[in-house]
């Protein structure tokens, strides 16, 4: 027997309706009860739509406010005590200031979503006597049911990854944390069981990583726990992203169902099949359709492989599902007329996905002849895009070829480079700079939309473009920052810029995904083989260079960030692409270069999330990630100072890989997990140049001169005063300019401050 079913799917709405209505609300352009009423006819629509799709079972609680695990840790009452929260239902004020921060608290850290490019708010528990404070859960799927006559499927962050997700407690502490938690989980799923919830789907992805004995005992534990609890539930155990861990001993956990990955997990959960079996007391709701790429699959492989599981699990009944969540792929390729025939005709968005589930399911139930020719018709697209002349171009597919050892290295050693580039560049103890971008006003995004649309000419955007310029510059030097940047106006995204230069790239009108927040971002589609054919930023920043006599860093975009920000072709491997975009961005390094530029930097923010989840299967990644940036920078004289820039990841167990990059400077996010970045350097030194961001850009709140001074002198705990930048955390794209400019004056102020106390200090 077969069901068709989904993970989860799209929040954001086909015109971004749920980013407008959150970001008027912010604004007070909409009442609260305005902006829930909107809400409330977006999650509908979801809903109606899947229905409309033929999907056998829907599920809710995929929906949120700002971000699930913050949706969950607010419903637990796990509020941080500096917001002051009373007890009761959490308002939105308060919600939304564990979010973004407020004029009294900053906001909670901000981490990767496990390997994905979406970022979650961190729980913390100080202690706090839990409790729910609103079954929101419950409010949903009462609304599906009257609103549709459905019993849908309602799901949650599982117990154990929530617990691993949060911050705070220490082995004497989890106990008594987990032993609060649980009972709030019993409240949830017994209340949801009272309503009619026929199943319930727990999210564990952390099932998925390295698991240890004790980590499997514990998580047996919860599991008994919550089936002594509420004995009559019906339990859905969902993992994706790879293959579960410890498969042999997870698969007897008492719940009635278990989702598996057949996608990025495939090998593991088809051998753990052949080895172990399926209990065949339980569902087995298997991934089929990749959640996590924008290719359409080839549906009869698809169906093969579901033959091949329900040969080997021999389970009572299988659930056909994407993946993982459809969050992370765009809504619908329906809206996509630009694109070229044979590309468009091989991609599926979240809608397309849900519509390859039923097919698949159709087909494998025999209801449906049309469904055969759809399978066919799936064959044939992939075929045609296969045969592209962008995929086959033989000049750089040798140059891939040609690559060597020595291609990966600068010519002298760091120490030997930082005395050369510390004799040219004369910069004082602490220079300041910032990550590279600044706000993007509403003029700027007016005259550049204005400029897409053909309403205003080349000749007087670029004059626009030129005036920005100048003024940020001017500002920057009012401001006295050490090393300045041009702005980058021009740039819409920092990925979809450099991809709409080389070849290999294409570029959608409304495939938007989640970042963070109402964050929203379009990635680039990677489908052919790319090239560099000319200079990208080289006269933007020379044009900047010529304004000040300061340096002007050039400001570029590094590979395995521009792999891991976009949707890549998946007929070779991650890195040849990798290897590919490298090498033409190591001929934009060597122009600007050429053209003057002094110092580089070339950004990886996604170097950590495109880790594999099981430790040991960082190696292999982590050799070609860090030679892909090798490869794009190693060619520079050794004058030239290449800087790089990481944000929003677990940095402990990362120092090395970091180090390997061999960046001249890095800069790294610090301000809303300082401390804990200040302990790993203290068991792990770093030697190079490191910029550690010395205040939270993702929030409008205006750090104070001494707040920052604080952060700066906990850093020279580990830092020695010649290696030490001072830069915000991120690019200043998404704040605005009075806020800017103030916390860069606070900023500077306050590494004057150090300079005069280290100075002080010496003498």
């Amino acid at each position: 027997m077969y069901t068709s079913t989904n993970i989860g799917y799209p929040y954001i709405g086909e015109e971004r309706e749920w980013k407008k209505a959150l970001e008027a609300f912010w604004r007070n352009d909409l009442t609260e009860g305005a902006f829930q009423a909107k809400l409330k006819d977006i999650r509908l629509a979801r809903i109606d739509k899947q229905l409309k799709q033929g999907i056998d079972f829907v599920t809710i609680g995929d929906f949120t406010l700002y971000d699930r695990v913050l949706d969950t840790a607010v419903m637990f009452g796990l509020i941080p005590k500096r917001f002051e929260w009373l007890g009761g239902k959490v308002n939105l004020q308060t919600y939304y200031g564990i979010a973004r921060g407020s004029k009294e608290a900053v906001a909670s850290e901000m981490t990767k979503w496990f390997n994905t490019n979406y970022h979650y708010i961190v729980p913390e528990y100080e202690g706090q006597l839990l409790q729910i404070t609103e079954n929101t859960l419950l409010a949903d799927f009462l609304e599906a049911k009257e609103a549709f006559n459905i019993k849908a499927k309602p799901t949650i962050i599982g117990p154990y990854t929530f617990f691993k997700l949060t911050k705070g407690y220490d082995k004497l502490s989890q106990v008594e944390y987990l032993l609060a938690l649980l009972p709030l989980y019993v409240q949830v799923i017994q209340e949801l069981v009272e309503a009619g919830a026929s199943w319930i789907q727990l999210e564990e992805p952390a099932f998925v990583t390295t698991l240890d004995e004790a980590e499997v005992k514990l998580i047996h534990e919860i599991y008994s726990q919550l089936a002594i609890a509420v004995p009559q539930a019906k339990l859905l155990l969902q993992t994706y992203f790879d293959s579960m861990s410890a498969y042999e001993s997870l698969i007897t956990l008492p719940v009635q169902g278990i989702g598996l990955d057949f996608i990025h997990g495939h090998s593991a959960n088809m051998e753990a099949l052949r080895q172990f079996g399926f209990p065949q007391d339980k569902i087995l709701a298997a991934g089929i359709i990749n959640g996590r790429d924008i290719w359409r699959a080839n549906l009869a492989e698809v169906c093969s492989t579901v033959k091949a599981i329900e040969q080997l699990s021999q389970a009572k009944e299988l659930w056909l599902q994407p993946s993982c969540s459809l969050q992370h792929v765009p809504i619908t390729v329906e809206h996509e007329i630009k694109l070229e025939p044979v590309l468009k005709n091989a991609l599926a968005f979240a809608d397309e996905k849900v519509a390859e589930i039923v097919e698949v399911t159709k087909y494998l139930q025999g209801q449906d002849d049309a469904s055969k020719h759809k399978i066919s018709d799936s064959m044939k697209a992939i075929e045609a895009l296969k045969n592209h002349p962008i995929r086959n171009n033989q000049t750089i597919q040798q140059m891939i070829q040609n690559v060597s050892i020595e291609d990966f290295e600068r010519h002298s050693d760091f120490h030997t480079r930082q005395r050369m580039q510390q004799q040219a560049l004369q910069l004082p103890l602490f220079p300041t700079t910032t990550i590279g971008s600044f706000p993007q006003s509403e003029a700027v995004k007016r005259t550049r939309n204005a400029w897409r649309k053909k309403q205003l000419s080349n000749e007087a955007y670029e004059a626009f473009l030129a005036e920005e310029t100048k003024r940020w510059i001017g500002i920057q030097e009012e401001l006295d920052l050490d090393v300045l940047v041009h702005g980058e106006f021009e740039r819409t995204d920092m990925v979809e810029y450099f991809g709409e230069k080389l070849t290999g790239f294409a570029f959608t009108e409304k495939a938007w995904v989640v970042s963070y927040g109402s964050r929203c971002v379009k990635p680039p589609i990677i489908y052919g083989d790319v090239v560099w054919e000319a200079p990208i930023t080289v006269r933007e920043t020379v044009y900047a260079q010529s304004l000040t006599k300061r340096f002007v860093k050039g400001m570029l975009t590094g590979p395995v960030t521009i792999l891991n920000w976009s949707f890549v072709r998946d007929d070779i491997s991650r890195k040849a692409v990798a290897y590919q975009i490298a090498l033409a961005l190591r001929q934009e390094v060597e122009a600007l270069e050429a053209a003057g530029i002094a110092i580089i930097q070339v950004d990886e923010p996604a170097l950590r999330e495109g880790l594999p989840l099981r430790k040991e299967q960082w190696g292999a990644y982590l050799e070609w990630a860090v030679n892909a940036f090798k490869l794009a920078t190693a060619s520079v004289k050794d004058i030239t100072q290449i800087h790089t820039h990481m944000c929003y990841c677990e940095f402990n167990d990362f120092i090395e890989p970091i180090s390997a990059l061999d960046a001249d400077v890095i800069s790294i996010e610090t301000s809303r997990s300082h401390g804990e970045l200040i302990s790993s350097l203290q068991v792990n030194p770093y030697s190079k140049g490191i910029g550690l961001g010395v205040y939270d850009i993702h929030s409008p709140r205006v750090p104070s001169e001494d707040e920052m001074l604080g952060i700066m002198k906990d850093s020279l705990q580990v830092l020695s005063s010649n290696q030490f930048w001072v830069n915000p955390d991120c690019g200043l794209k998404t704040r605005r300019e009075p806020e800017t400019v103030a916390a860069l004056a606070n900023m500077v102020a306050a590494a004057k401050t150090l300079r005069q106390h280290v100075h002080h200090s010496i003498s």
